[in-house]
């Protein structure tokens, strides 16, 4: 397996991954596996590539199998869930710290593709991601839909992160998660 921030030659790939797990098109049978949430264009992809170098993949021979997208609140805020997320921050403390978008950044959505998961896949490529965000920010933050629950013990009991509150959005509920960067799985 080899991981690597995301060049823009690889965007199509990552989109067809995406798409095979995004909860829209998961065939129903599938989403107690795990699903994504957010639907992203070419365009986006290209911006969280170019400006953020914040989309991370894992790649087995020729197929990205996973991927991970992480950047700063800044390139998240223009959805409606990030938005009020960056409005709490002040309300949230995490290693003696205010959480703020200056010291924390967004974490997820992260894919496993099903054929390679349970080979520690979530786990190389969380730690390269993490290892290349430590670089400018102190704080990962992240959520689960509550409802996800193979993503909620992923991220809790294979990764370590932690739940720093529950919330509520768009008749949701929601698991926030937070994590050290400077610490190693």
């Amino acid at each position: 397996m080899k991981y690597k921030i995301a060049e823009l030659s690889d965007i199509a790939g990552v989109l067809d991954l995406h798409y095979r797990y995004q909860v829209d098109s998961i065939p129903e049978e599938d989403k107690k596996d795990g699903f994504v949430t957010t639907i992203f264009t070419k365009e986006q992809l290209t911006d969280l590539v170019n400006e953020e170098k914040g989309l991370f993949i894992g790649i087995k021979g020729n197929e990205i199998v996973a991927y991970v997208m992480a950047a700063s609140w800044q390139f998240w805020s223009m959805w409606p869930m990030f938005a009020y997320m960056i409005k709490d921050l002040p309300n949230l403390q995490y290693l003696g710290q205010t959480l703020s978008v200056n010291n924390s950044y967004q974490y997820g959505p992260v894919c496993i593709d099903k054929k390679v998961r349970g080979t520690g896949v979530l786990e190389g490529i969380f730690d390269f991601s993490r290892e290349e965000m430590s670089k400018r920010y102190p704080i990962l933050v992240t959520f689960v839909n509550k409802i996800n629950l193979r993503s909620y013990h992923a991220h809790t009991r294979k990764l370590g992160l932690e739940v720093i509150q529950e919330f509520e959005f768009n008749n949701n509920s929601y698991h926030e998660l937070v994590y050290d960067t400077s610490k190693k799985i």
